[in-house]
This record gives C-alpha cells, sequence and structure tokens, in this order.
C-alpha cells in the first residue's frame, strides 16, 4: 500500500483532528508540522515524531510532502494555499477556503494550472444525519420541501477573542460568527435545497460588541434553489452551546435534527430516522465526529485519479457567498443574488 506524506500547516486546536487522522490511516504518514511558534512546534513534533518547520515555504521544499493540511487562521490560507498548489502539493484545508470570492477566484486560477487536488473541511455533511437527509430528499421521500430552517445558537466568551485576537477581525478572520462558526450550517442549508438563489440577511454586534468589530448574531432569509424557503438564524451570544436544530418542512412531514438526532414528525406522529455518534471527550460538540471521514475521503480521491469524494473549490465557495451577500444585504437592507 503506498504511503502518502502529510505535513500540517497551524498547530492550534483543530489540528489534533488532523493530526489524528493521518496517523490512524495505514495510508498516510505523518512527515512535518508548520508553526510559527518554535517552542510549541518543536515540543509537538516530538510529541509526533516528524520534522518541525517554522517557515511553509521551507516545507514545501520536502519533495517526499505530498499533501498539505491547512489549519491557521483564515487570513494565512490563501497564501498557503497558493504556495502549496504551485509546488505540486494536494491541499486540504480547514473552511473557509478563503476570506472572501476575491481571494477564492485567485486560488482558482492556480489550480486550474496544477494537477494537485484541493479539498475542503465541510465535515459536517458526512454526518449520519446529513447523509440520510441528503437520500431522502433527492429521493423525494416525503414530497416536495417547503423550507428550511436552521437555528444555531452558541456561546462565545470575550476572553475567546481577545487570547486569539485574530478572532473576529475583518482583516484576519474575514468577520466573525458568520465565516467561522455558522459557515458549516449554511452550507448545509445550501446542499439539502441544491444550492441558493438569493437572499435578505441582517448582522448585529451585540452582547460581544466590546470584543469583535464584526457580527455577534446573524438572521437571514433565502430563497433557495430547489423552491423552499430558508430561515436561518444564529449567534454566539448564548449562554451555553446548544445543539443545532435544523427542520425540513416538506409536503409529507417534518424532518428535524435536535440533540444528534434526525427525526420525521407528521401529525401526533414521531419516527426516529437515525442518531448521530456524540462526540468524544477530545473534540467540541460542535466539530461532529466527521473529520477522519472527510480526510480519509481526500486521501482517497488523490490516490484515485477517477473518484472526487470530497468538497471541492466550487462547492466550498458557495457558503463563502452566503456570508458574503449577508453581510452586503445587511448594509443595503435588499436582496442579494447569489
Amino acid at each position: 500500500m503506498k504511503t502518502t506524506q502529510a505535513a500540517v500547516v497551524g498547530c492550534g486546536a483543530i489540528h489534533t483532528l488532523h493530526v489524528e487522522a493521518i496517523q490512524s490511516s495505514p495510508a498516510s504518514q505523518l512527515r512535518a508540522i508548520v508553526d510559527i511558534d518554535p517552542v510549541k512546534g518543536q515540543a509537538l513534533a516530538e510529541r509526533y515524531g516528524c520534522d518541525y518547520y517554522a517557515d511553509y515555504r521551507e516545507m514545501l521544499s520536502d519533495s517526499e510532502i505530498e499533501v498539505v493540511h491547512v489549519c491557521t487562521p483564515h487570513a494565512a490560507h490563501k497564501a498557503i494555499i497558493i504556495a502549496a498548489l504551485a509546488a505540486g502539493k494536494h491541499v486540504f484545508t480547514e473552511k473557509p477556503v478563503a476570506l472572501n470570492p476575491g481571494e477564492v477566484k485567485e486560488i482558482k486560477h492556480t489550480l486550474a494550472n496544477t494537477a494537485a487536488r484541493l479539498g475542503v473541511c465541510y465535515q459536517n455533511r458526512l454526518n449520519p444525519s446529513s447523509q440520510k437527509i441528503k437520500t431522502l430528499l433527492e429521493n423525494h421521500r416525503y414530497g416536495k420541501v417547503l423550507s428550511i430552517k436552521a437555528m444555531l445558537t452558541w456561546s462565545r466568551s470575550h476572553d475567546y477573542y481577545t487570547h486569539s485576537p485574530w478572532r473576529g477581525n475583518w482583516a484576519s478572520e474575514g468577520g466573525s460568527l458568520l465565516i467561522n462558526q455558522a459557515i458549516h450550517t449554511l452550507d448545509l442549508m445550501q446542499w439539502f435545497a441544491g444550492g441558493v438563489t438569493s437572499l435578505k440577511g441582517v448582522v448585529e454586534s451585540s452582547f460581544l460588541g466590546a470584543a469583535t468589530e464584526a457580527e455577534d448574531t446573524a438572521i437571514a432569509n433565502m430563497e433557495l434553489a430547489n423552491g423552499a424557503r430558508g430561515i436561518f438564524y444564529a449567534t454566539n451570544c448564548n449562554t451555553t452551546d446548544s445543539a443545532l436544530l435544523l427542520e425540513i418542512h416538506c409536503e409529507k412531514g417534518l424532518l428535524q435534527l435536535h440533540h444528534n438526532d434526525l427525526w420525521f414528525i407528521s401529525g401526533e406522529d414521531k419516527e426516529l430516522l437515525i442518531s448521530d455518534e456524540a462526540p468524544n471527550a477530545a473534540q467540541k460538540c460542535y466539530w461532529g465526529n466527521s473529520h477522519q471521514q472527510a480526510i480519509n475521503n481526500f486521501y482517497h480521491s488523490i490516490n484515485n485519479a477517477d473518484n472526487h469524494n470530497y468538497v471541492d473549490i466550487h462547492q466550498a465557495e458557495i457558503s463563502l457567498r452566503m456570508v458574503e451577500a449577508i453581510y452586503r444585504s445587511s448594509i443595503t437592507r435588499n436582496w442579494t443574488d447569489i
């Protein structure tokens, strides 16, 4: 079996899921990590038994490395992705793929001139409940979809932003709540509906106004590609991380995802369709359990030319455009096309 050599750039909280996925597969091996903090980086390299680099550009000169995982703050994504692709490396990046659609255009230009692949981590598409919903809707099991409603009420403290100053800033994060926490939910809504055509939204800064220059709360109504309405609400101002509430109203009843359980509700009848496995103690509840599968799928795809079982830049761009459209609509107070 061919063993693919990998490097992970950025050693914040999310990087551990990437390292675990690489190390747990016989098809991949962690060759290097990259972090600008030499003390932290050296210590982690010793723990993982791999090389350490302070500069990702130096790492890219290693011809043995085939895949680069990007786990840095958002503002660094574009430069690292473009450099890695130009060096002939495949790239698997955390969301968002870039700060805005303009940066996506630059990445696409580089991608078009290389044989390397770029995958984006929208792992929640792979949750058992998400897969079940997608299949049911594609098979029209419950008739026409009338609306999709999503409510995300999580908790972020002032310390969350002050301890990581890149968070909540337009220049370094590209926004706040929408582009970081809520982008997964926006992606699921449009994925279930086959896309989104237009939306009207509002962003506000309230309880976290002193900690972030961007939004802590957002609402949006959407015209979805399947003709359904989209109703979206998200906030980081809750006092706890509540489970995502997702409801899909169909002609024959209601699909409801809450607390990792997917139900079908019709009148007084309520049927449990599937349950997601709760995240283990090493993972945050809102990450889900599907990083491993998303990474495995990408590695399988790069080793099988006809396989494209991963979220590419064209799919990843949709939710980023939704984020940008909500920001724009909040200013103009008008419907915005996607």
